[in-house]
């Protein structure tokens, strides 16, 4: 039993380490979501089922260890790159949304792979998937609050479930849901003077953040806990629509992230490195997705 469960854990736990990883990251973005990012990296459907499990108190070794991996990643990248990531996207937004699109584009073959063999209703939940994603595109294209917004405490926690959302639903971007309600700034700032009071050692700085990031963790954990037992509940009665909503949710999200600033066509080169980066992207998360996945079972779920 001992080694099965070894196994079990190897052939999830690079999907978890690398799908928090680039959740993190996405969730720092306007226009990408976190939750595809899961979806893509092909570790999506185990971590709905241990985030409702936990949810639930219904509290076991693995889907635990698999949210702590997932958490512990995505804190990390987020730690060390929210800073890194800001300035490319402010300064160099063609490299990110270029490398977004191959790591998003990634997943379909494995959502593929997990409807077959497809119905009507997984080809009606593409369709409907795609429309919202593009609707949601075009509204991301206009304008959003601005860091004027008041921090109370309750708009916080609305961040914050919010963001559990981008989390758990592919095709929802955190970032832009914290900016259209005007908590993006501050609450970058508080992960900000986490790492400074972490660098310098100081606690002032560390409980000046704890004001604004408590109520976002809680709002996050109130989030998590109504949308991920809804997305399992779904998948559990309505598997094939809602394996043609993912689906759609990736191929749309792919429209919001034209990663060209300027309407005019891009120079040759910078086009072909462009299609350069989205093609590694949809490499690596391919091939993410592929580690310890059987033909039986191509989610990797036991």
């Amino acid at each position: 039993m001992a080694g099965n469960q070894r196994k079990s854990v190897v052939s999830w736990a690079p999907r978890a380490v690398a799908g928090g990883v680039l959740m993190g990251l996405a969730n720092l973005v306007p226009g990408i979501s976190g939750g595809t990012m899961l979806l893509a990296v092909g570790i999506y459907p185990r971590f709905i089922e241990a985030v409702a499990d936990t949810t639930r108190l219904r509290l076991r070794l693995q889907p635990l260890l698999l949210l702590a991996v997932v958490a512990a990643s995505g804190g990390l990248a987020i730690l060390l790159l929210a800073g890194v990531l800001r300035d490319l996207v402010v300064h160099h937004r063609w490299i990110t949304y270029s490398a977004f699109i191959g790591l998003t584009l990634g997943g379909l073959p494995l959502v593929w792979r997990l409807a077959q063999p497809t119905v009507r209703a997984f080809w009606g939940g593409a369709a409907g998937g795609f429309a919202a994603m593009v609707g949601l595109a075009l509204l991301q294209s206009g304008p959003t609050a601005t860091g004027s917004t008041s921090s109370g405490p309750f708009l916080l926690a609305v961040a914050g479930a919010a963001g559990a959302a981008a989390m758990i639903l592919p095709g929802v971007s955190g970032a832009y849901l914290l900016l259209a309600l005007g908590q993006y700034e501050p609450i970058l700032g508080a992960i900000e003077q986490v790492l400074e009071g972490l660098s310098g050692l100081d606690a002032r700085p560390i409980a000046e953040a704890t004001v604004v990031l408590l109520p976002v963790l809680v709002g996050i954990a109130f989030g998590a806990t109504v949308i991920s037992n809804a997305v399992r509940f779904a998948l559990r009665r309505f598997r094939q629509a809602t394996l043609g909503v993912l689906m759609g949710l990736l191929l749309g999200a792919v429209v919001g992230l034209w990663p060209f600033e300027s309407p005019a066509s891009p120079a040759p080169l910078q086009a072909a490195s462009a299609l350069g980066l989205a093609g590694a992207g949809f490499v690596l998360t391919w091939t993410i997705s592929r580690f310890g996945t059987t033909r039986t079972d191509p989610s990797g779920r036991q």
